[in-house]
């Protein structure tokens, strides 16, 4: 395994438990009914922005547009938009991307 290998790996690592802390933190403000609620228009922001700096290019800008939204739209806390955006990134997108490798070569 080359060091580009071993980033590419810490960094898959690194982003599922990054982004499960912050689902678990966005998922908070359902523990106190009304008052949660209002504690969503600071999360809002911060989770935006980590999610757009946690995945470059389109996947995190997207990403943090629709956390962001997720966030701010009342009830809807319980989507998490940090594991499934890495489940598209490292699973789904790579799993396209090695089929159409293969289809080339074919």
């Amino acid at each position: 395994m080359n060091a580009n290998d071993q980033s590419n790996a810490n960094n898959k690592q690194r982003n599922l438990i990054l982004g499960i802390v912050f689902d678990l933190i966005g998922m908070l403000s359902f523990t106190v009914p009304f008052i949660g609620e209002f504690s969503d228009v600071v999360w809002a922001p911060i989770a935006a922005i980590a999610l757009s700096k946690m995945y470059k290019g389109n996947i995190g800008k997207m990403g943090g547009i629709f956390e962001f939204v997720e966030e701010i739209l009342p009830f809807s806390d319980f989507i998490p938009t940090f594991t499934l955006t890495w489940i598209y990134t490292y699973v789904i997108k790579t799993n396209a991307n090695k089929s159409d490798a293969t289809t080339k070569i074919s």
